[in-house]
C-alpha cells in the first residue's frame, strides 16, 4: 500500500505540472506572437511593466497578467525594490525565445499547439469516436503560420546547406548545368523561387493542391522576374501523372500528411527519370511507439500529428499516415513504391528531420 501510495503522490504532481506548463505554453505563445518576448529581450537590466509594455506597444494591464505566468513559469526574473516590481528576461534565454536567435528559437514553436486547438479541438474530439479525418480548409490560420515558420527556415539553410550536403554536393553541380525538378507540396513557392533564381539553367514545377497557394507562388514568381518555374494544381496521389518528367523531385514534410501517401511515392517514382532522385524530408523518429518511448520532443509531435497529420490524412478515407509514421514504415513505402534504394541521413542544422534520399 504504501507503494501504492506513493505512486499516486508522484502521479499527482505529475499531474500539476502538466497543467502548470500546459497553461505555460499558451501564454508563452500568446507572448511571442504579440512581441513580448522580443520587448523583455531590449533591455540589460530589471525594467517595470510600464516600460516593457512602452517598449513593446502592449498594454500594461495585460502586459502585467502575462508577466504574472512569466515568473511563476520560471521564465522571467522579478525584482522588488521600494514595494516596485521590476522584470528581466535572462541573456542566456534571449536567443532561445526570440528571432533574433535564428536556428536556437525554439519560442515560435510554443504558439503550434495553441493554433491547432483553435482550429480543430471540436473536430478532434469528434474524430475521437467517429474516425472521421478534418479538412485542410479547417487549419488555414494554422498553414499561415507553418508557411511563414517553413518560408524563415528555407531562406536560411536551403541554397547554402540543404542542397550542398545532398549527394555530397553532386545535385548542386547538376543544378547548375541544367536539370529539371520538381517540389511536392510547394505551397506558397518559396523553395522553388530560391532554387529558380539561384539555378538559372535548371526548370521548376511546383506541385500543390490549394489553388490560393498556388497563386501566391506564381505572384512571388513574376516578382522575382523568373521564367523557368511554373506551378500546377496537382494531387501527388492523382491517378495520371506523367512518366519520366524529372531529374529530382523533393517533398518537405509534405508525404506524411497525404491522403494516400502510397501512391504519391508510386508517383513520384514514375515521374523521376532514369537515375533520377527523390529528396523525402520528413520526421526522425521510430514507427514504434515503444521506440519513441524517450524521444525528447515526442508528446510535442505526436500532439501536432493528433491534431493536424493525422486527421488531414484520413480524409475520403485516406490513410491518415501521420507525423509520426517513422522510419521503419517510411523505408517500407518506399521499397514498396519502386525505389531501388533509401539512404537515410540526419540534416544539417535540423534536429527535428531525416533526409530520405531515394534512387530510381
Amino acid at each position: 500500500m504504501e507503494a501504492s501510495a506513493k505512486k499516486t503522490e508522484q502521479f499527482s504532481q505529475k499531474l500539476s505540472d502538466i497543467l502548470n506548463y500546459g497553461a505555460l505554453n499558451t501564454a508563452m505563445g500568446i507572448g511571442y506572437a504579440c512581441g513580448a518576448f522580443e520587448a523583455l529581450s531590449k533591455f540589460d537590466e530589471p525594467a517595470p511593466c510600464e516600460s516593457i509594455a512602452m517598449q513593446g506597444g502592449l498594454d500594461e494591464r495585460y502586459l502585467k497578467e502575462w508577466l504574472g505566468v512569466m515568473v511563476t513559469g520560471g521564465i522571467v526574473e522579478v525584482f522588488e525594490e521600494d514595494d516596485d516590481e521590476f522584470y528581466m528576461l535572462p541573456k542566456e534565454y534571449v536567443p532561445l525565445l526570440t528571432r533574433g536567435g535564428g536556428n536556437s528559437n525554439m519560442g515560435v514553436y510554443t504558439q503550434e499547439i495553441p493554433l491547432l486547438t483553435h482550429c480543430a479541438f471540436n473536430e478532434i474530439q469528434s474524430g475521437m469516436r467517429t474516425g472521421d479525418g478534418v479538412g485542410y480548409e479547417q487549419y488555414q490560420p494554422f498553414y499561415a503560420f507553418m508557411e511563414e515558420l517553413a518560408n524563415a527556415k528555407h531562406e536560411q539553410v536551403l541554397i547554402d546547406t540543404f542542397l550542398p550536403s545532398v549527394q555530397g554536393g553532386a545535385i548542386v553541380e547538376r543544378l547548375h548545368q541544367g536539370i529539371t525538378v520538381c517540389d511536392i507540396g510547394c505551397a506558397d513557392g518559396l523553395v522553388l523561387n530560391l532554387m529558380a533564381q539561384a539555378f538559372p539553367h535548371s526548370k521548376f514545377v511546383g506541385f500543390d493542391i490549394d489553388e490560393k497557394s498556388i497563386r501566391k507562388a506564381e505572384q512571388r514568381a513574376a516578382a522575382s522576374g523568373l521564367t523557368n518555374v511554373i506551378f500546377t494544381l496537382q494531387d501527388a496521389g492523382a491517378e495520371v501523372v506523367e512518366a519520366e518528367q524529372f531529374d529530382y523531385i523533393m517533398a518537405f514534410d509534405a508525404i506524411h500528411d497525404q491522403t494516400r501517401p502510397f501512391e504519391a511515392l508510386k508517383n513520384i517514382q514514375l515521374m523521376l527519370k532514369s537515375g533520377g532522385v527523390f529528396s523525402m524530408v520528413d520526421i526522425k523518429a521510430s514507427s514504434s511507439v515503444m521506440q519513441n518511448k524517450n524521444h525528447p520532443m515526442g508528446a510535442f509531435l505526436y500532439t501536432v500529428s493528433l491534431m493536424h497529420c493525422m486527421p488531414v490524412g484520413l480524409v475520403n478515407d485516406g490513410m491518415g499516415l501521420g507525423m509520426m509514421w517513422g522510419k521503419e514504415q517510411a523505408l517500407a513505402l518506399c521499397e514498396a513504391a519502386g525505389f531501388s534504394s533509401v539512404e537515410v541521413t540526419d540534416i544539417p542544422e535540423d534536429g527535428f528531420n531525416s533526409h530520405y534520399l531515394c534512387h530510381k
